[in-house]
């Protein structure tokens, strides 16, 4: 079995990697660079096959996960290639397609199951559902001519799956010759960002809950809509706290589609939903009224949350803070950034802070990452203990050798055997 990593060798995200085995190729994740903008073109890695679908070697493309930097390709690709990811995985991307350029409609040849392997042309590939910041995520086992790669995707163990990660430590799949595996917490040597210290999706509930009780107004937490663990984890902040969660269109939409029952979304207790503008105006232009239907009997307006915003902590993108502003919704009130701190920091971002200063609202951030620090990658290894560990989805492949045993090096677009 031969493999190339065709991105992501040598950078975070735009993750693409192609294996060949048996006369036959797959194609694990398809993801667009985080450094383009949504709006640029970026070419498919030269995978024959892969973007007109005239190469019968390709038996399919598999989606480990539903963040961008994984599959944002995927309109590129021809459709009759097969597609293989997770069902909920792939509910989530089609509930954004209506308000992100991020979403998109996928018609899946088969889905994803937690340890249930499938064959795919010469391969045989299971897949293990892991603890990450993406709902319905998998790590992949791929097996071909005898020999076994082990990609972990995007993983970590501090998540409100955490469980997932102690039972592949426990359980883990045995041979893996090769583990090819994220580093998106090995920083170059010169880089002044130190690896996370550990903390998990249960401290920022605790955290987030001593907030709502020492605010007298509205708490607005920043995340992504499609970050269903810290909506759970806001959620339970909340109840903590005794206070009603209110999220936008988007958020409400996306747990409602998971279809899992576990999931707060409206028709929950103590959840409710705030349509800000630019939602309105979706819904208004594109002439779907019917979206409103999901939230009827827990819609909430402005003036409401104004009364009495110490009742309230809102679940809302960015762009939505001033017209809370504006409503005086956060009078009294804080804002916490339950993002990456980094995405404060583009040009955009920095009027955030700015703005809420001169309001005297204040910010605060309040997050964890959606990836395992260093000790836990190497818990990882231990417990697959692999013939040879290649980096992937990292800036610092250079370090690997630091800290994994059997750590080999390989560039975008190099073959080279399992």
């Amino acid at each position: 079995m031969k493999v190339r990593i065709m991105r992501g060798a040598h950078e975070i995200g735009g993750s693409c990697v192609e294996l060949d085995a048996g006369g036959s190729r797959i194609v694990l994740d398809v993801g667009k660079p985080l450094w383009a903008g949504w709006n640029d073109t970026v070419p498919l890695p030269p995978v024959p096959g892969l973007a007109d679908g005239d190469d019968p070697s390709l038996a399919g493309v598999v989606i480990s996960h539903s963040h961008f930097d994984h599959y944002g390709l995927l309109p590129q690709v021809d459709s009759r290639v097969p597609l293989y990811i997770g069902r909920e995985a792939a509910a989530v991307i089609g509930a954004s397609a209506f308000f992100s350029p991020a979403g998109l409609h996928l018609d899946p040849t088969g889905y994803l199951v937690d340890r249930e392997p499938f064959r795919l042309g010469a391969f045989t590939i299971t897949p293990y559902l892991v603890d990450h910041s993406a709902f319905d995520a998998y790590a992949l086992l791929v097996e071909g001519e005898g020999r076994h790669l082990f990609y972990t995707g995007d993983i970590r163990g501090h998540g409100r799956k955490a469980s997932l990660f102690d039972r592949l430590l426990g359980d883990p799949p045995r041979p893996v010759d090769v583990m090819l595996c994220e580093g998106t917490h090995l920083r170059p040597a010169d880089d002044d960002h130190a690896d996370e210290p550990p903390r998990t999706e249960d401290d920022v509930e605790l955290s987030l809950a001593q907030r709502m009780s020492d605010a007298d107004g509205a708490v607005v937490v920043v995340s992504s809509a499609q970050n269903i663990d810290r909506l759970v984890t806001v959620y339970r902040a909340c109840k903590r706290a005794g206070r009603t969660l209110v999220t936008d269109l988007y958020t409400a939409t996306v747990a409602h589609s998971t279809g899992r029952a576990t999931i707060p979304q409206p028709g929950f207790p103590g959840f409710q939903v705030y349509v800000p503008n630019r939602q309105r105006v979706l819904v208004k232009e594109s002439g779907e009224f019917s979206r409103l239907d999901l939230i009827d009997g827990c819609r909430v307006f402005p003036e409401e949350l104004a009364a009495a915003p110490g009742a309230f902590t809102l679940l809302m993108p960015s762009s939505a803070i001033p017209e809370l502003v504006r409503s005086k919704v956060l009078d009294g009130g804080v804002v916490a950034w339950s993002l990456w701190p980094g995405y404060l920091e583009d040009a955009g971002g920095m009027r955030l802070p700015e703005s809420l200063e001169r309001e005297c609202i204040p910010l605060v951030i309040d997050h964890v990452s959606g990836h395992a620090p260093v000790a836990d990658l190497q818990r990882l290894a231990t417990a697959l203990n692999p013939g040879r560990l290649v980096p992937i989805h990292t800036e610092a492949s250079d370090r690997y050798g630091e800290f994994f045993d059997s750590a080999e090096i390989h560039a975008d677009g190099e073959w080279w055997e399992v």
